[in-house]
C-alpha cells in the first residue's frame, strides 16, 4: 500500500493498522528508528525533541500511539518525504 494511502487510513481513524503500516508513515514522516526495547520501537527525528513511541503487539499497533504519531505530524507540520 502506498504511503498517501496507508496515511489516509490513519487519518479515517481505524483502529486495524498493522505495525508494519505504521512504521512506513513514521519513516515516510522522517522519523528513524533508533531503539528496541522489546516490543517498544523508539523513533526520533532529527527536526523535533519527542521520540516516538511504537509497540508491536501481535503485529498490530496501538490506536493510541497512532495518534501520537499523527499528533507529532500535525504539531511540527511535518511533510511526507516519498510520495509513493
Amino acid at each position: 500500500m502506498n504511503k498517501r494511502k496507508l496515511l489516509r487510513k490513519l487519518l479515517s481513524g481505524s483502529k486495524n493498522v498493522r505495525f508494519s503500516d505504521a512504521v512506513a508513515v513514521a519513516e515516510a514522516f522522517g522519523f528513524r528508528l533508533d531503539q528496541v526495547n522489546g516490543s517498544h520501537h523508539i523513533f526520533v527525528h532529527p527536526g523535533i525533541p519527542e521520540l516516538l513511541n511504537l509497540q508491536d503487539l501481535k503485529g498490530k499497533v496501538k490506536p493510541y500511539q497512532l495518534q501520537q504519531l499523527l499528533k507529532l505530524v500535525e504539531i511540527h507540520n511535518l511533510q511526507l518525504e516519498d510520495a509513493s
